[in-house]
Order: structure tokens, then C-alpha cells, then sequence
């Protein structure tokens, strides 16, 4: 196993944590269907996109989670990688992914929310009644309309890159055991 194999593997949820989730108990019959948490050609790369478009979406803890794996059923994606992927978007990282969306919403819808008004009330720790009034101003669409732009945006870049790696790893593979059969020897 590489290194970014390994490290995947180690940070995605197991299927046993899955299955002490309160939420998830109710669908367990189908969340834990054995082609869910095989990692494969198809699965692999949706299983990024469902994450990235999740995680990035409802930037929710526990929720994101909760949602890959419900989604995860029709379209067949990796669970453990798609919920992984939900990682991206941490606490860390949250604030610069709003104020991305606010930008972009503005940007596209025409709005002016105000982006400056928006850290200025995350780093002084705002009260219900502030938020709701930035909330109501044209911040809402703005940054509803910009996080499902960078969402879907992600998903498509996320599943492309994945979906090429995947088949880089696999190619080379294929090409180390031509070479070590052609020397004569094998790679096992």
C-alpha cells in the first residue's frame, strides 16, 4: 500500500463507526452493502465528487457524513472515501470557503453582500440577531447560490483528477508487471 493509499485508508470512517451512527441505523440494510466500501474504478471517483459536493455544501459536522452515505446509494459511490473527502472542509478551512461562496454569489448574481461584514462577525463572535440581519440582506442567496457553484465545481474537478489517477495507478501497475514478466521473474 503507497503512502496516499495508506493515509486514506487511515482517516476514512470504518464501516463499524457507521454502524453505531443513530442516524444511519434505520437504512443499515443498504448503507452497508458490501459494493459500497469497495474501492474500484467507478466507485473510487464518484465517491470523491459525492464528498467534495456534500462536504462542501452543507458544511455541517456529522451531517456531511450522514448525507454521503445516503447518497452514496444511487450512485453507487465509495463510502469511506466519500466521507473522507467531507474532511476538506474543517473548521480551518470553513471561513475561507464562505467568504469564496459570498464572493462568487456576488459575483455572479449581481448582489453586493457585504464579504468584510462577514468576517467581521465571525472573528468578533456574533450574536443571533446579527446574523440574522446579514443573513437577510443579500448574503443568503449570495452564499447559497456561490457555495453550490464551488460545490459542483469541486465535485467535477474532484472526480476528473480521480478518476485520472486512478487509471495512472492501475496503468502502472500493469506496466511494472509486464516488465517483471518479460524479465523473466514475477512481481509476486
Amino acid at each position: 500500500m503507497n503512502g496516499l493509499t495508506k493515509w486514506i485508508h487511515d482517516q476514512a470512517p470504518s464501516r463499524e463507526s457507521f454502524e453505531r451512527s443513530r442516524f444511519l441505523r434505520p437504512f443499515a440494510h443498504r448503507v452497508f452493502h458490501p459494493a459500497l466500501w469497495r474501492f474500484t474504478r467507478r466507485s473510487v471517483p464518484r465517491g470523491v465528487a459525492l464528498g467534495l459536493l456534500v462536504g462542501i455544501f452543507l458544511l455541517i459536522p456529522g451531517v456531511q457524513i450522514a448525507g454521503v452515505a445516503l447518497l452514496a446509494l444511487p450512485v453507487r459511490a465509495n463510502i469511506p472515501l466519500g466521507a473522507a473527502m467531507t474532511f476538506l472542509s474543517m473548521p480551518a478551512t470553513t471561513p475561507f470557503i464562505l467568504a469564496a461562496s459570498v464572493y462568487v454569489g456576488n459575483t455572479m448574481l449581481g448582489l453586493h453582500a457585504d464579504v468584510a461584514r462577514f468576517q467581521t462577525l465571525i472573528s468578533s463572535g456574533a450574536g443571533f440577531s446579527e446574523w440574522s440581519a446579514w443573513l437577510l440582506s443579500d448574503a443568503a442567496p449570495a452564499m447559497l447560490f456561490g457555495l453550490f457553484v464551488i460545490s459542483v465545481m469541486s465535485a467535477a474537478i474532484g472526480y476528473v483528477v480521480s478518476a485520472w489517477f486512478w487509471r495512472w495507478r492501475i496503468g502502472s501497475k500493469w506496466r511494472r508487471r509486464s516488465k517483471a514478466h518479460a524479465a523473466g521473474g514475477s512481481e509476486y
